[in-house]
């Protein structure tokens, strides 16, 4: 998979502030930097091409932090997630699989790719490398998601599978700086 790229760029901000978009901002941690405030782009369905690539940039780009505070802030208060066996209701219950998660999966990293998208719904193609807390041994995942956003533009159902994959570290493709 390839990193993906986003132009925010003043004559796209303009374009998104002009459609189904409205500015925001908001501050996140970076892989590879201290928090930074970042003017991102909001996006509500309708989606068309450009919008579903910029809200899957906008997942990336969130998970990435690995807050889970700031990301349970994309999916609505009552979101349904199936997390490959696990299934969760609301975004307390998305907080703390978040931190058991990232307990877990040190050292994450993900990349998501856009599959395909409608009105409302977008899938997406994912992988991400992680070192494992009790093992030691790097893993990479491959999977899918599924998501479906209400009309305000948050996420309110996400459907994932994955599959690890044991490498090791001098396999690893993603890493801070390469996205």
């Amino acid at each position: 998979m390839e990193p993906s790229s986003q132009n925010y760029s003043a004559s796209n901000l303009m374009k998104a502030a002009s459609s189904n978009y409205r500015l925001v901002t908001f501050a996140f941690l970076s892989t590879s930097k201290p928090l930074v405030s970042v003017t991102a782009i909001d996006i509500r369905p309708p989606f068309n091409e450009h919008s579903a690539k910029t809200r899957v940039k906008l997942a990336e780009d969130s998970w990435n932090s690995k807050d889970p505070e700031a990301v349970a802030k994309g999916y609505t208060e009552d979101c349904r997630w199936r997390n490959r066996t696990e299934f969760l209701t609301g975004r307390k219950a998305i907080i703390e699989f978040l931190h058991r998660k990232w307990a877990k999966e040190l050292e994450y990293i993900l990349l998501k790719e856009l599959w395909c998208y409608t009105n409302n719904r977008i899938s997406v193609r994912f992988e991400y490398e992680w070192r494992d807390a009790v093992t030691d041994l790097w893993m990479r995942t491959h999977g899918n998601e599924h998501w479906e956003f209400d009309e305000s533009g948050l996420m309110r159902w996400r459907d994932m599978s994955a599959n690890d994959c044991p490498i090791s570290e001098s396999e690893r493709r993603l890493k801070v700086g390469t996205l």
